[in-house]
């Protein structure tokens, strides 16, 4: 059984180097393909402070726009951003990104106007990637952000990890029906609609749903004082939804760094999970919802309450690896002085 164990681990540690080598080669096909302005713009070090710079709206942002790529570079960026995502995930990243077209037709902008922009989306790189180095990316724009931190053949993080829809639902036109989020926002009822009464008066910890999700664009994610009902207050069919829930953010990521960080949940103990929920209980257009999912290791949020309830943002954070954790930062520094 040990020799299993062994055998086990050490087929996750060669797969995860080889997913981590696959990103440092497409990373610095990307760089390279970068004229010596576009690096100056794209290319920064690890321990810059813009590393933390997290957030999903539209505003100024460093690194390079898919505006200011020609064709080869976006084939380039694409292919970097597959080696850390899994495949519904960057199915639907590219699926947001479009979104943005549609708002610029709703809200009646100009062909001028940026606000609305499909190519207004920015790679940043953090550090030299390579097999011996710290390094890190960042995926970013409106209602996108993805932050990857590897350590030497390891990724060790790709958190925060936020992805959002406005429309939640289109609601007129050729795309009518089309729900990006739709996982996010199913799953979640799936679990509370399995709940009895008592067990939802514990999980319903506010009539009115937030405005946001809480975690924001906060440097530290961490919810004090978690609310809500625990893992182990929960049928087995309950819990299996909750962690069917869990999966599917965690599965945002490739198959092999989202079953290390799964195990990563259950080593630290599904019994200190808790579910959370705020606002109405039923799905419908106009009844804003939040609910979260936090674990010691790792939150989960998701809202839906602006425009009319129609506007989704969903995250998942490590609390202990964000932007790849302090300690990958100590390390950095120690080795860039050496």
């Amino acid at each position: 059984m040990k020799q299993y164990i062994f055998i086990v681990a050490s087929f996750m540690l060669l797969s995860l180097n080889s997913s981590a080598q696959k990103a440092v080669t497409a990373a610095n096909y990307f760089i390279d393909l970068l004229s010596k302005e576009q690096k100056v713009e794209t290319v920064f070090p690890f321990d810059t402070d813009e590393r933390y710079n997290f957030h999903f709206v539209p505003i100024d942002r460093k690194g390079i726009t898919f505006n200011e790529m020609n064709n080869v570079q976006k084939i380039a960026a694409f292919d970097l951003l597959k080696t850390c995502l899994g495949e519904d995930a960057f199915h639907k990243t590219k699926e947001i990104m479009q979104l943005d077209q549609l708002l610029k037709e709703l809200e009646m902008r100009k062909p001028e106007d940026h606000y609305r922009d499909t190519g207004n989306y920015h790679i940043t790189v953090f550090g030299i990637p390579s097999a011996n180095t710290i390094w890190g990316w960042r995926f970013e724009g409106h209602h996108i952000s993805f932050n990857f931190s590897f350590s030497k053949q390891t990724l060790i993080s790709g958190t925060p990890g936020f992805l959002g829809s406005n429309p939640g639902i289109v609601l007129s036109g050729a795309q009518k029906g089309k729900q990006v989020l739709k996982e996010e926002t199913e799953m979640g009822f799936n679990l509370l609609s399995s709940l009895t009464e008592p067990q939802l008066k514990k999980t319903i910890i506010d009539s009115i749903a937030y405005k946001d999700i809480i975690s924001f664009d906060k440097r530290v994610a961490m919810i004090k004082n978690p609310e809500g009902i625990r893992y182990k207050e929960l049928t087995n069919e309950q819990q299996q939804l909750m962690l069917q829930l869990i999966s599917l953010y965690v599965h945002r990521y490739t198959k092999v760094f989202a079953e290390a960080m799964l195990k990563k949940i259950h080593a630290n103990g599904l019994d200190d999970i808790w579910f959370a929920w705020a606002g109405d209980s039923h799905s419908m257009m106009g009844k804003g919802t939040y609910y979260r999912v936090q674990g010691p290791t790792f939150l989960i949020e998701y809202d839906n309450t602006q425009n009319n309830a129609n506007h989704v943002h969903s995250v998942i954070r490590d609390l202990q690896n964000d932007f790849g954790g302090d300690e990958l930062l100590k390390h950095y520094k120690r080795d860039h002085v050496h």
